[in-house]
């Protein structure tokens, strides 16, 4: 006998806009919801944080009354927010929406959040109790940064994103590496890019707006100068001068720079190149990511005058208009 799941994200649809940043998500959303009546659901590892409004594209006031948004400003900049925290609130969110019977679309670019909102994070193998004790036994020994090191050295792209004062996951880390012999970002990779007998069956609708070549570069520079002008140096003075930037939130891109203008190691000139140029560095990494997904539907970036004619198209595809 089977049984249903009651996790609202394998029972329900999950219709996602994605594509790479500065690439028109924001007005096709809206016009979407224009359109359907839909709320939008932000898939951004980086709008989760409170203040950090201006460096992040977040939505502004005047967006947020065409269309209510949600997963915004969750948590202060100084606390860490990782993607199975994202899950457990979008569980919740989902469940309220589908009882009240209101539809939504998820809207984002952060690759790594899609594919555990779609196939589910990868758990590893079992834990080993002695394996564990000797860990957190070194751990007590030696501190904190010495278990970090030694993660490093057998599994630096998780070195890369985990803090080494996050040593439950750090141990955790070091602890699969040990039973399996590969490293847990390798098999997280795996799981992602090819599959998984164990991946949950979901019902997975992607729309991803393609972006690239000349005009778009000069549309990346052109955002970047107008958050400049928008108060971004203001923003995240006042972010660091106040609560901080979590190991996490430090990561969202632009903020350094911007960071180093305020403290004179940059000019105006100098902050707005770097950006432009990690924001195509970046645009790049989503793309290449993007082409592994299977059953996508991909779509030019629109013409301000094309917006509504394609948000029609695409609301039929994602289930939100029959």
């Amino acid at each position: 006998m089977s049984f249903a799941s009651t996790d609202p994200l394998d029972r329900l649809p999950l219709p996602v806009l994605v594509g790479p940043t500065a690439a028109g998500k924001t007005s096709l959303a809206l016009a979407i919801a224009d359109l359907t009546g839909c709320e939008l659901i932000s898939l951004d590892s980086m709008q989760v944080y409170k203040g950090m409004d201006v460096g992040t594209a977040k939505a502004t006031s005047e967006e947020r009354s065409r269309a209510p948004h949600h997963m915004l400003d969750l948590v202060q900049a100084s606390e860490s927010f990782d993607v199975a925290m994202y899950l457990d609130e979008v569980r919740g969110l989902l469940e309220e929406l589908s009882r009240s019977g209101r539809k939504y679309l998820f809207v984002g670019g952060t690759a790594f959040w899609l594919r555990a909102l779609h196939q589910g994070l990868f758990d590893g193998p079992s834990r080993d109790p002695k394996i564990r004790e000797r860990l957190n036994e070194q751990l007590e020994a030696e501190g904190a940064q010495a278990i970090f090191e030694r993660l490093r050295a057998v599994d630096p792209d998780s070195a890369e994103r985990l803090h080494p004062n996050d040593t439950r996951r750090v141990i955790r880390a070091i602890e699969v590496f040990e039973l399996t012999g590969v490293p847990l970002s390798a098999q997280q990779r795996e799981w992602g890019e090819q599959g998984s007998t164990s991946a949950p069956s979901r019902d997975a609708r992607v729309v991803g707006i393609v972006a690239e070549g000349e005009a778009y570069e000069r549309r990346i520079r052109a955002r970047v100068d107008e958050m400049l002008n928008a108060g971004w140096l203001e923003e995240a003075v006042s972010i660091r001068d106040g609560c901080g930037f979590s190991f996490t939130a430090e990561k969202a891109l632009g903020y350094k720079e911007v960071l180093a203008l305020a403290a004179g190691d940059l000019d105006r000139d100098a902050c707005l190149d770097e950006i432009s140029l990690r924001t195509r560095q970046f645009a790049r990494k989503q793309r290449t990511w993007y082409r592994k997904l299977e059953n996508a539907l991909w779509v030019e970036s629109p013409s301000l005058s094309g917006v509504e004619a394609l948000a029609k198209r695409l609301a039929l595809e994602l289930g939100l208009l029959s």
